[in-house]
């Protein structure tokens, strides 16, 4: 009877850890850490501006300011919202502005921790910003 119950446990364990949903960080992992000195030196650009990127949690999106550096300048990239626990939950935006926010719509479906991934390019200059929240 004890090994019989030993048993039942173990294929209880098997079936339920088999029919856990189990999300990669991304699915192109190898090559964007080929990448990723790129992303330091943008971050290390960032970080050298005059003042940081803000952003300000609202009812129903987010809303970006860049630095007053970028004042009266184009600026285009990619804002992605990225949420570690399921990738269905990421949300992503390219944009253009010029002396505006940029504003990521969300829903009640973000809720928890995510990670702002912001990527752009002023004047042929590329920056990154990277940064945990929690909606």
């Amino acid at each position: 009877m004890v090994y019989g119950i030993f048993v039942a446990g173990i294929l209880f364990l098997v079936f339920k850890s088999s029919s856990q949903k189990m999300d990669l960080v991304t699915t192109d992992y190898y090559a964007k850490e080929l990448k990723y000195q790129e992303k330091i030196d943008e971050a290390k650009r960032t970080n050298a501006l005059t003042e940081a990127v803000k952003w300000e949690i609202k009812k129903d999106h987010i809303a970006l300011y860049f630095p007053k550096d970028f004042a009266g300048k184009k600026i285009t990239g990619k804002a992605e919202l990225y949420c570690p626990s399921d990738e269905d939950k990421d949300i992503a935006r390219d944009f253009s502005v010029q002396d505006e926010a940029v504003i990521l719509n969300i829903s009640t479906l973000n809720k928890g921790l995510n990670e702002l991934h912001i990527s752009w390019q002023v004047e042929g200059v590329n920056y990154y910003f990277e940064k945990k929240i929690f909606i």
